[in-house]
C-alpha cells in the first residue's frame, strides 16, 4: 500500500491529543501504510481476515455486555468484562459516526492470557484493517487476538 495524501491526513488525526489523549500510533515511527501492511501480512499468514477477527471480538463483547459491568462467564472457558467511560470518539479514518468509549476485557481461563480492546478497535479492524501502532495503549496484535480469543480460519 502507498502512503497517499489522504493517509497522511489520517495519520495526523491519529497523533496524541487530536482525537484522543494518547492517540493511535504509540511509539511507532512507521508510516501508517507500513503499519497496516505489516498487520495485513500477519493476518494473512494465519489464514484469517480482519472481518473474522472483528466478528469474534464483537461476539465476546456482546456476550460480556449481558453482565452489565460484571464479569461474565462465556463458554467454553472465557471470562468477559465490558465497561464504559463517558464520551464518544470519531473514527480517525474520517469515517462517519461516533464510537462509545466501551472497553472489553477477555480472559482465556485455559491459557491464563487476556486482552483488552475497545469498540473503536473492533471498528478499525473490521472497516480499515488497523490494529493501532506499536506502543499504543490499545494496540491489538493480530496473533495475540487469534490465540487468546481462539479465532480459527
Amino acid at each position: 500500500m502507498k502512503q497517499t495524501p489522504e493517509m497522511e491526513r489520517i495519520q495526523r488525526q491519529m497523533r496524541p491529543g487530536v482525537i484522543s489523549y494518547d492517540g493511535f500510533l504509540g511509539s511507532d515511527k512507521r508510516l501508517l501504510c507500513e503499519i497496516m501492511d505489516a498487520d495485513e501480512a500477519a493476518v494473512r499468514r494465519m489464514g484469517l481476515s480482519h472481518s473474522a477477527i472483528a466478528a469474534r471480538m464483537r461476539e465476546l463483547r456482546e456476550a460480556g455486555a449481558r453482565g452489565l459491568g460484571q464479569t461474565t462467564s462465556v463458554p467454553p472457558h472465557f471470562e468477559v468484562t465490558v465497561d464504559a467511560v463517558r464520551g464518544k470518539l470519531p473514527c480517525p479514518f474520517l469515517h462517519e459516526g461516533l464510537y462509545e468509549k466501551i472497553y472489553t476485557i477477555v480472559k482465556n481461563n485455559t491459557s491464563g492470557e487476556s486482552v483488552t480492546y475497545t469498540d473503536m478497535n473492533i471498528h478499525m479492524i473490521e472497516a480499515h484493517g488497523f490494529y493501532e501502532g506499536e506502543g499504543a495503549p490499545f494496540r491489538q496484535d493480530p496473533a495475540t487476538l487469534a490465540r487468546v480469543l481462539e479465532i480459527e480460519d
